[in-house]
C-alpha cells in the first residue's frame, strides 16, 4: 500500500487519545469525528479510498474505541469537554486548517470546534448528522422524555440506545437489502458498549445531548452568516434522524451541495465508493 495507516496515540489533557492517520502530511487534511457508538474504526473505507490525495486524522472521543475511558464519576462526559479535547487534540497534531468530517455525534463536537476557531475550517462535510430540532425523529420521543427527567426514563433510554436491538437497528435502519451489511459492525459495537463502565459514559454523554438541540440555532447562524463550502451526504436509511435534514442544510447554505443515498445512518457501511467519489469532487471545485 502506497500509504498505509498508522495506528497512535498521544497524551491529550492527561488522556490517551488514539487516532489513525494515513496519507501524506502535506496534503489536505480530512478530519474525520465519529457517532454513536463507533470510532475512527468506522472511517476505515475512506482511508483505503482516499489516503493517496489526502492527510486522513480520525481520532476516539474519551469513552470511545482505544482512547482512555476515564471514570464518569471524575470525568465529565460532555460534548463540550469532547469538542475541547478535540480541539487540543488537532493543536498538538499540529492541525491548523482542515476539513471536517462529521458523522452523529460528529456533527455536535465538530460545530464546537468551529465557533471555537473558525479560522481553521477550509470545508465541511456533513455525513447524518442533525443542526436543526426538525431533524430528530420519531425515537427521539422517549430520548426527550429522558433529557426532561434523567431518574425517571434511564431504564428505558438505556434499552433505547444501548441494547442490542438498538444497536443494529443503527445500522440497518429501514434498508430493505440487509444482506449488504456485515454482522460485525454491530456485534462488534454491542461488545463495546457491553463493557462495565460504558453504560453509566454513554448514558451521561447521551444526556449532555440535549445541550446540542439548544446549541443548534447558534450553528444554523453561523452557517447562514458564513456559507461555508458544504457538502452534505445522508443516508435515506437512517432510523434516527428525519430525512428532511438534508434540506435544512441547503436552507442555511444554499450553495451546499446535497447528496441522499441509498444507505443507511452509517452510510459507509454501503456507500463507501460512492462518498469516495463525493468527497473527491468536492474538493476539486
Amino acid at each position: 500500500m502506497q500509504h498505509p495507516t498508522f495506528y497512535r496515540t498521544v497524551q491529550i489533557d492527561g488522556l490517551s487519545i488514539f487516532y489513525r492517520e494515513a496519507g501524506p502530511k502535506d496534503a489536505p487534511t480530512l478530519l474525520l469525528l465519529h457517532g454513536l457508538p463507533s470510532s475512527s474504526r468506522m472511517f476505515e473505507p475512506l482511508f483505503a479510498r482516499l489516503s493517496d490525495r489526502y492527510h486522513l486524522v480520525a481520532p476516539d472521543y474519551p469513552g470511545f474505541g482505544h482512547s482512555d475511558w476515564p471514570d464518569a464519576k471524575k470525568f465529565a462526559y460532555t460534548f463540550d469537554h469532547a469538542a475541547e479535547i478535540m480541539t487540543h487534540f488537532t493543536e498538538a497534531l499540529g492541525l491548523s486548517r482542515y476539513t471536517l468530517y462529521m458523522q452523529d455525534y460528529g456533527g455536535p463536537v465538530g460545530f464546537r470546534m468551529i465557533l471555537a476557531h473558525p479560522e481553521r475550517v477550509e470545508a465541511l462535510i456533513v455525513q447524518n448528522a442533525v443542526a436543526h430540532n426538525e431533524g430528530l425523529g420519531a425515537l427521539w420521543k422517549a430520548r426527550r422524555a429522558f433529557w426532561a427527567d434523567r431518574a425517571a426514563h434511564e431504564d428505558t433510554l438505556r434499552a433505547n440506545l444501548l441494547s442490542l436491538a438498538a444497536t443494529r437497528t443503527r445500522h440497518l435502519g429501514s434498508d430493505p437489502n440487509i444482506e449488504r451489511y456485515d454482522p460485525d459492525l454491530w456485534a462488534d459495537e454491542f461488545a463495546f458498549l457491553s463493557q462495565p463502565i460504558q453504560a453509566d459514559i454513554q448514558s451521561d454523554m447521551f444526556y449532555d445531548y440535549r445541550t446540542n438541540v439548544d446549541a443548534y440555532p447558534k450553528w444554523q447562524e453561523w452557517m447562514r452568516k458564513n456559507e461555508p463550502r458544504l457538502l452534505v451526504i445522508w443516508g435515506k436509511y437512517d432510523p434516527s434522524f428525519d430525512i428532511s435534514e438534508p434540506e435544512s442544510y441547503r436552507c442555511d447554505v444554499p450553495k451546499a451541495q446535497v447528496h441522499v443515498l441509498d444507505a443507511g445512518h452509517f452510510a459507509l457501511d454501503t456507500a463507501a465508493d460512492e462518498i469516495a467519489a463525493l468527497i473527491r469532487d468536492f474538493a476539486d471545485q
